[in-house]
């Protein structure tokens, strides 16, 4: 276990979207909530995660945490210090309606319009083009989730060399019955997001890669933050191994064919830029305030944990009665925890690879944003 303190400049929100000027920071962020993730993150590996890491920011400073192992081969440790890229998984969901609010902020699509104004005949069914952008972002379409399409493993793809195109994909997707009617209710499926990734092409005339790039991470400065091409199944380095738990042990799963979750699920960061993104985007500086609080206004996920869901971002109320406000991501080999406590300034990024059988998200979440 170690743990690093990173003294970073600090940003106001007028800013936030240029350059910062060097201040003198605090010497670590919430000292406090550091040492709590430390044993967090003891547990999660104690419970089987392969490897855990940390990031907490606060004032302008970051601290960051590890336990357990970058690569069981090697036996390497994971490092606190250079900034380790992970798979985020539907952490990406964020950025995709992010995307899509700001072209609605542009007048260039309406939330309660249906899909098909956008995309004609690609989600027409013989009662008509009814699923609307709103119902897509929020997970109410009634679209079937592409998990149930055995084509479409990204872990099988990658070693098969196979790729899709977002339109191939759709079709496998298609193939099966709708979920429910749309708008009758909430269910998870990340074909929402393949959906609202070809929304963004077509009504920008963009490859989605280009318009995250140039909408959202250049003018965040998020540097280690990338999607990966099609056929990229491997990371940039650093980066911790990624690994499924299965009967015999756990297995190396770092290799996915990114080409299959998209839009939906393929980016990969690190725990200081998604930090900064979701700072700057409750800050209202990614997405206009009014359509922010639209963003905010969700449903139950059913979980039983008192998470929401609004439109690609959750949210939940701490013990201590602040507000968490991010999002939860797995993919094959990883999973990541994000997001910010509303009005605190403070935000953590927990990332682990392997699969404990023991995970409080609640827990963590309290342990780092509140006190």
């Amino acid at each position: 276990m170690r743990i690093r303190t990173l003294v970073l400049p600090i940003c106001t929100a007028a800013v936030l979207l240029s350059s910062c000027a060097t201040d003198t920071p605090p010497a670590a962020a919430a000292p406090v909530a550091a040492e709590r993730l430390r044993a967090d993150l003891d547990a999660l590996v104690g419970s089987g995660a392969v490897g855990a890491l940390a990031t907490l920011t606060e004032g302008g400073a970051t601290s960051v945490v590890t336990a357990g192992h970058a690569d069981i081969a090697t036996g390497a440790k994971i490092p606190t210090d250079p900034p380790q890229y992970v798979r985020v998984g539907s952490i990406t969901k964020t950025f995709t309606a992010a995307l899509v609010l700001q072209l609605v902020a542009e007048h260039r699509i309406e939330l309660d319009q249906p899909v098909e104004k956008y995309l004609p005949g690609l989600l027409t069914t013989a009662d008509g083009p009814t699923v609307t952008v709103r119902q897509l972002l929020g997970h109410r379409s009634g679209l079937p989730e592409p998990a149930a399409a055995p084509e479409v493993d990204e872990y099988e793809s990658a070693l098969a060399g196979r790729t899709y195109t977002p339109a191939q994909e759709l079709a496998l997707i298609m193939r099966l019955p709708a979920q429910f009617a749309p708008g009758s209710q909430f269910r998870y499926a990340n074909s929402n997001y393949i959906v609202a990734g070809m929304l963004i092409e077509a009504v920008t005339g963009h490859r989605y890669t280009d318009e995250l790039r140039g909408r959202i991470l250049t003018p965040l400065e998020l540097s280690h933050t990338y999607l990966p091409g099609t056929g990229e199944t491997g990371l940039r380095d650093p980066h911790p191994a990624g690994y499924d738990t299965l009967d015999s042990g756990p297995a190396d799963r770092t290799r996915i064919e990114p080409s299959i979750p998209w839009a939906s699920g393929a980016l990969v960061s690190t725990g200081a830029d998604l930090n900064r993104f979701y700072t700057a985007l409750l800050a209202g500086q990614v997405v206009p305030q009014a359509l922010l609080t639209q963003m905010l206004d969700g449903v139950d996920m059913g979980n039983g944990d008192g998470m929401s869901y609004g439109l690609g971002i959750g949210y939940a109320q701490l013990p201590c009665g602040t507000r968490y406000v991010g999002n939860v991501g797995g993919v094959r080999g990883f999973t990541a925890i994000t997001g910010v406590a509303e009005g605190s300034g403070r935000a953590v990024t927990v990332s682990f690879t392997g699969t404990p059988t023991a995970l409080d998200i609640g827990g963590l979440l309290t342990h780092a944003l509140c006190g």
